[in-house]
């Protein structure tokens, strides 16, 4: 996630070069055939401008609409992970006051449920962003030796640890040392890491409508052709900057839609998942008595926090 950016002309530039290359391209070919070639006579090169002024305000209404629905997803992912946060919290403080101690420390079952809840965070972590779970250092300090075997191969391994903190919950229910009430509570707040887990599931695995792109993409390089027909007349060489600095102003606009698409990749401008888990992993480790915890997760020297 960009925090703050320093970033350049020149680098949007180089993002987009192919269709910079082909705007400018487009723009030099029809003021040169203006400049040098007698077509004008036959006004070959001219463009009435309210039309193409039409054209260019409906481009722009829908390139914005696309790209503000698409940071809709952004913003849905970022208040389901802090919803995350507060869940993760909540989970531990209950674990911590509401089964019993294990004398004046945390008992070994506490311990286990709140490293649980952080393997939890780091494995759907990496699910949502395509990677192999099993090969994250987070997730492999957290994972305990026997219940490896376990996740491995499940369908759904972010299920299969909540429902260990469901089966935990259930024996100490069982065996009196944990009441119905406190049981309930404990249940709701499982229920809402469920529900913040199926909210990210389904923006990740509900690509965004391809004809919204599509469409935008073959209207914007149309407009990039016939926009220099109707600014040459008026502009001469100025047709060339002009023309390209509003065809590549709809198209950034556009591409700023596409990568917020899906909140969760790896793309600098998705959600900063490996800091958000971090914090939840050094928030849960300071409430069952760790001290000596590295920093948090900071932004790098170009302002993106991942």
């Amino acid at each position: 996630m960009f925090v703050d950016y320093r970033g350049s002309t020149f680098g949007l530039v180089r993002w987009q070069w192919r269709p910079f290359i082909l705007f400018s391209v487009a723009a030099t070919a029809v003021v040169a055939i203006e400049e040098y070639l007698p077509l004008h006579i036959f006004d070959m090169t001219h463009v009435p401008t309210l039309p193409l002024a039409v054209i260019g305000g409906a481009i722009g209404i829908f390139v914005s609409f696309r790209t503000n629905a698409a940071y809709d997803r952004w913003w849905e992912g970022r208040k389901l992970w802090g919803r995350m946060i507060n869940a993760s919290r909540h989970w531990s403080s209950q674990v911590l006051l509401y089964l019993p101690e294990g004398g004046e420390t945390v008992s070994a079952l506490q311990t286990r449920l709140v490293r649980r809840q952080i393997l939890y965070v780091h494995v759907l972590r990496t699910l949502l962003r395509n990677e192999d779970p099993w090969k994250d250092e987070e997730v492999v300090a957290f994972v305990e030796d026997g219940e490896l075997d376990d996740y491995r191969g499940r369908s759904n391994i972010t299920h299969a640890i909540l429902h260990a903190q469901f089966e935990d919950m259930r024996r100490e229910n069982e065996a009196g040392r944990l009441n119905d009430i406190r049981l309930q509570s404990l249940d709701s707040t499982l229920f809402e890491l469920l529900a913040i887990q199926g909210g990210c599931e389904r923006i990740k695995k509900t690509p965004f409508p391809r004809g919204y792109g599509f469409v935008a993409e073959r209207l914007i390089i149309a407009f990039g052709f016939l926009l220099p027909f109707g600014l040459v007349e008026s502009m001469g060489w100025l047709t060339i900057p002009m023309s390209v600095l509003v065809c590549m102003g709809f198209l950034l606009i556009g591409e700023v839609g596409r990568v917020l698409e899906d909140p969760f990749t790896l793309n600098w401008p998705s959600l900063p998942l490996f800091a958000l888990s971090k914090t939840i992993e050094l928030n849960l480790r300071d409430i069952l008595g760790e001290r000596e915890l590295p920093p948090g997760p900071v932004p790098d020297a170009k302002g993106i926090l991942m």
